[in-house]
């Protein structure tokens, strides 16, 4: 982190966003389901 000037903040990001679905997806019954959700909320 010291040798380069970028962090990881983009892709905490992503991974908070994730970990939300995740807690609201209870409802879904497969993973496609969740990766759907996941595409259309993150990208």
């Amino acid at each position: 982190m010291w040798r380069f000037t970028r962090n990881n903040g983009i892709t905490e990001g992503f991974h908070n966003k994730m970990e939300l679905i995740t807690r609201q997806a209870y409802g879904f019954r497969n993973f496609e389901n969740y990766r759907t959700r996941v595409k259309v909320l993150c990208g």
